[in-house]
């Protein structure tokens, strides 16, 4: 029993230090694709719908696991990389001409249904149906982009490393969810966004340097 209380000890340290790591590579999980874009000043092969279901999917994370009161190490790299996001639409916007007024009106729904949801004004029980749904958004937004990248062939404006710290930050993700609390639901999304963030990664390197025609 000893021996055994010394390998769930050793695999919460483990965790716990997983964690502060996985916590400390978001502070710059999207810096090397803002940028990537803003050296380039183009958004070619970055596609928007990718962006907005990313940033739909990290807003919802965020709100559940602040409303549920859960220990803010399991969770701080959500509030962290939404942050960036926010940064890193504004860039893409710009680059590809769609700041107008219908983006200005996007922007105001987007920040109300945001603050409804960390302010409880939207019941916890609407946040617990939407959290399952994380998983083929994230999936989907990563879907979009892979497909993006393979129709264009064209990666110029995408940053290998972003995506390479995204699959790493999913894959501990894996093994602290694993220990901590074995929820299912936390599990699945991070192993089938681990596996899609490996998928983008791999298509960025390759169609990095496009072929001049």
């Amino acid at each position: 029993m000893s021996v055994l209380r010394e390998h769930l000890g050793l695999l919460q340290h483990l965790s716990n230090l997983l964690s502060v790591i996985t916590i400390s590579v978001c502070f710059i999980l999207k810096v090397p694709q803002i940028l990537t874009i803003l050296r380039a000043k183009s958004a070619k092969g970055i596609n928007v719908v990718a962006l907005l279901m990313e940033l739909s999917s990290y807003t919802i994370m965020t709100s559940y696991n602040y409303r549920n009161g859960y220990a803010i190490l399991t969770y701080l790299e959500y509030p962290i990389i939404l942050i960036q996001e926010y940064i890193l639409v504004m860039c893409v916007l710009h680059y590809k001409s769609m700041l107008n007024i219908g983006t200005l009106i996007g922007a105001g729904i987007y920040f109300s249904i945001a603050a409804s949801f960390i302010f409880g004004i939207v019941p916890l029980g609407l946040l617990t149906f939407l959290v399952p749904l994380c998983t083929p958004i994230g999936a989907s937004s990563k879907v979009v982009q892979l497909a993006e990248i393979l129709k264009n062939k064209n990666a110029e404006s995408v940053s290998v490393l972003t995506w390479f710290i995204s699959a790493f930050t999913n894959f501990t993700r894996v093994f602290t969810v694993a220990v901590e609390s074995m929820d299912l639901t936390l599990l699945l999304n991070f192993s089938v966004n681990t596996f899609l963030s490996t998928s983008v990664m791999v298509a960025a390197y390759v169609y990095k340097h496009p072929k001049k025609e």
